[in-house]
């Protein structure tokens, strides 16, 4: 099978849940400053609002912990650093925060998973809608946001992260998006640069020039 079509591009929300962006469970694992949190929903809410103004299909990413969702490795880090799961089915913890799906808006569901492209049924629906171009927002930028965009580009989608509208947990931010330009060749933009919302434009192979007759 070929690459995906490159026709299109979608918003692709990234776990914006109230565990990873509020309340107590959001900030005994952020160790930054809330306002931080605050300032990646407060352009989430804004970059979603205009991905719908420009016609822009929004995908909606979440997260879901429940133990039973666990692998044996995944339960195992947990017991050991003392982690409660998080974003359990129906709690509030798992609800999205800011930002929700408007009617029509698909949701795709991971298990106790970091990367979307393992969320039942998203990868065949950007197949289905000829999507060939993601823009990423949501948390967190060196865990699920990383994930996603790593596999995205080894499947051939064209990729842009908004730096206004995510923060990384682990590792400063500057350098996880300087990753992300460099290995898998993101644009990393604002939310109000017009550029972010296009597809990007296919670069002309080089090759070098015949030698001169002499």
């Amino acid at each position: 099978m070929g690459g995906p079509p490159q026709g299109a591009t979608a918003l692709v929300v990234v776990d914006l849940q109230n565990d990873f962006c509020a309340g107590p469970v959001a900030t005994a694992r952020f160790a930054g400053n809330p306002g931080v949190l605050a300032g990646v929903v407060e352009g989430s809410v804004q970059a979603v609002a205009e991905a719908r103004r420009r016609g822009v299909e929004v995908l909606f990413v979440r997260f879901l912990g429940d133990p039973e969702h666990q692998g044996p490795a995944w339960r195992d880090r947990d017991l050991r650093r003392g982690r409660p799961p998080k974003c359990l089915e129906g709690s509030w913890g798992a609800e999205f925060h800011g930002v929700a799906p408007a009617p029509g808006e698909r949701v795709f569901t991971k298990l106790s998973c970091f990367d979307a492209f393992l969320a039942e049924g998203f990868e065949p629906y950007l197949r289905e809608r000829g999507i060939g171009h993601l823009v990423l927002i949501g948390l967190f930028a060196d865990v699920c946001v990383d994930s996603t965009a790593r596999t995205a580009f080894q499947k051939g989608h064209h990729l842009t992260v908004l730096a206004d509208c995510t923060t990384a947990l682990h590792l400063p931010s500057d350098q996880v998006l300087g990753f992300a330009r460099t290995v898998y060749g993101a644009r990393i933009l604002t939310r109000d640069d017009p550029a972010a919302w296009a597809v990007p434009e296919p670069r002309r192979e080089e090759r070098p020039c015949p030698p001169a007759r002499v």
